[in-house]
């Protein structure tokens, strides 16, 4: 980004505009799908971070360490930095040790360009198995992308919720909010607008889930991204990215009604 102060101001959509955004997507889809296919012959296709996507922050003589799994797309793959310890799994670590002088014990699956429904085919279940007081869930971004219908994702979330407190009956639950495409510099119009308006109806469905449920929560709407954010595809977040975000997720956590389960 060129200058972190020189960004758009946020669009607001009612509920009915959310409610067509994907009639809307599909509409313009004569445009947009040309405008997709040259960025991404433009945009450089960044690794997934080496493994192993798993590590920890703080006092080994922590008897209660925080176990925390990381379940996502190429966020929680850690595309964008060359150790995962720099990627969104060991920042949420750092800042949540940071926070609180507990032990975290961190884990990541899932990969690059999943959407909800992939994370529940293929890598939800293996995922659940080790001990979990805490899942971190970024997902979404390729739903909007793919512009997956809102109802659909809304089943998606529904059915990975259940699995986790299924499984874990006494974890935390956080979301992330979704990206905020109209940011995004590098997206042309009317690429960028269309995008985050799905992306709003999206993230409006999985908000409704997440805040009804007793141990979850899902974030706010993220800050202005800063100069440096974003990784060399200025579409990814880069090591500083990743830690914002972290300290951004974590600070907002704490101060939320499940706050007092994570201290």
């Amino acid at each position: 980004m060129s200058n972190p102060h020189d960004q758009p101001d946020k669009p607001t959509f009612t509920r009915d505009g959310l409610a067509v955004s994907r009639a809307v997507a599909l509409a313009l889809a004569p445009v947009i799908v040309p405008q997709s296919r040259e960025l991404r012959e433009r945009i450089p296709v960044l690794p997934e971070a080496p493994g192993p996507w798993r590590g920890a922050a703080g006092d080994r003589g922590d008897d209660n360490p925080i176990r925390m799994l990381v379940l996502g797309d190429s966020t929680a793959a850690g595309v964008g930095v060359d150790d995962a310890n720099f990627g969104l799994g060991g920042q949420l670590a750092r800042a949540l040790n940071e926070a609180t002088a507990r032990r975290v014990l961190w884990r990541a699956s899932g990969r690059s360009g999943a959407t909800a429904r992939d994370l529940i085919a293929r890598h939800l279940r293996p995922a659940l198995r080790e001990k979990t007081t805490l899942v971190f869930l970024s997902v979404g971004a390729n739903d909007a992308l793919a512009v997956r219908s809102a109802r659909g994702f809304r089943r998606d979330i529904e059915h990975i919720v259940g699995k986790v407190f299924g499984a874990h009956p006494e974890a935390v639950l956080l979301m992330s909010s979704l990206p905020a495409f109209f940011r995004f510099r590098g997206l042309p119009e009317p690429l960028r607008s269309t995008l985050y308006r799905h992306s709003q109806a999206l993230e409006h469905e999985a908000r409704e889930l997440i805040d009804a449920h007793p141990r979850a929560h899902m974030s706010p709407p993220p800050p202005p991204y800063t100069e440096g954010f974003f990784a060399v595809d200025e579409f990814h977040p880069g090591a500083q990215g990743y830690r914002e975000w972290a300290d951004f997720a974590i600070a907002d956590a704490l101060t939320s009604p499940v706050g007092t389960l994570l201290r």
